[in-house]
């Protein structure tokens, strides 16, 4: 095993973990997920909705063959987590840059699988 596989694995790790808790958070009515959801203005609705969009997700990021798909609707999700940030709640967005910078790091370690091999 190379080091890019042990950071590709790595960085699927973590982030599968950090989205799988913030789906947790959503899913089971976190008292401050619920007051995000309710600020943004979209319904408790879309609250569930993103809850399952990020389990998906987490557990996508894990499989191989669909690691790629699962880290692009992680990649939406934490967008849309930005532009609430920023317009609505008016908090602390640079986690969500973060974030989104390792997501695309997951997706950018796997680019080699769709494109044939240059060597």
């Amino acid at each position: 095993m190379n080091w890019r596989t042990i950071l590709l694995w790595v960085l699927r790790v973590a982030v599968a973990a950090l989205f799988a808790f913030a789906a947790y958070l959503k899913l089971t009515g976190s008292a401050m997920e619920v007051d995000v959801f309710e600020k943004v203005g979209l319904g408790q609705w879309f609250r569930y909705v993103t809850g399952l969009i990020e389990l998906g997700g987490a557990l996508a990021v894990l499989w191989p063959p669909f690691s790629v798909a699962g880290a692009a609707a992680l990649l939406l999700v934490d967008i849309g987590a930005f532009i609430a940030q920023v317009s609505v709640l008016h908090e602390d967005w640079i986690h969500t840059v973060v974030i989104g910078a390792v997501v695309c790091a997951v997706i950018y370690l796997q680019s080699g699988r769709f494109a044939p091999d240059a060597r």
